[in-house]
């Protein structure tokens, strides 16, 4: 069985909108498209890269999926190469015309459609997206959650964990990476059961 991973850029204070460019996406008159860029440096490169060994598929938004689409078929390289050549499934409430080669429509029934992607693929990754990501989020939808977090506020625009949000536990998987400019990469994966509630007073007795 396959495993989905949510690949996501955010603001120390959870704002995931627009890390590529100004014109990503304005909506809403985010004033800061294209934050990420002068943080990134060669640690977020060599974790990027890292983070993308095994993909073997696409699932992406209809809005991240038009960027990307407009963008991946005309550059070289090894991401250039990679997203090419993999299939690409496209989460939309409309019916759009797919152009990008290797592109299809995810089905009506997301939870029916993400099982048969299970099936087909071993590593499936969600880039952006964030509409689409908070009905993962929803419905617990995926196996792992890639987050670089950076150490800027910019106190509006989308947000990584918006209403949608259910009570979830999440173990991180590995050591966390720190980059020259102050990105942290952390990589959870989902596990069972919700937040278990204590009291701390009692701890503190018992000290």
């Amino acid at each position: 069985m396959g495993l989905i991973h949510i690949d996501l850029f955010t603001t120390l204070d959870g704002v995931a909108q627009a890390p590529g460019g100004p014109e990503e996406d304005p909506v809403g008159g985010f004033e800061f498209g294209g934050w990420q860029a002068p943080l990134f440096d060669d640690v977020v490169g060599q974790q990027v890269g890292a983070g993308m060994e095994g993909m073997d598929a696409l699932l992406l938004g209809r809005r991240t999926y038009d960027i990307f689409a407009a963008y991946w078929p005309h550059q070289g390289g090894d991401i250039a190469e990679l997203f090419n050549r993999i299939p690409k499934y496209v989460a939309s409430r409309q019916t759009p015309t797919l152009e990008w080669e290797g592109s299809s429509l995810l089905g009506p029934d997301v939870v029916a459609a993400l099982h048969d992607l299970r099936n087909k693929h071993q590593n499936i990754h969600v880039i952006g997206s964030l509409d689409f990501v908070q009905t993962l989020f929803s419905q617990r939808l995926f196996d792992q959650l890639n987050l670089w977090v950076y150490p800027i506020l910019l106190g509006s625009g989308k947000k990584v964990f918006a209403d949608g949000v259910v009570p979830t536990n999440l173990r991180l998987v590995e050591p966390v990476v720190t980059s020259p400019n102050g990105a942290v990469m952390q990589r959870y994966a989902l596990v069972d059961g919700t937040p278990a509630v204590g009291d701390m007073s009692a701890m503190d007795q018992e000290s």
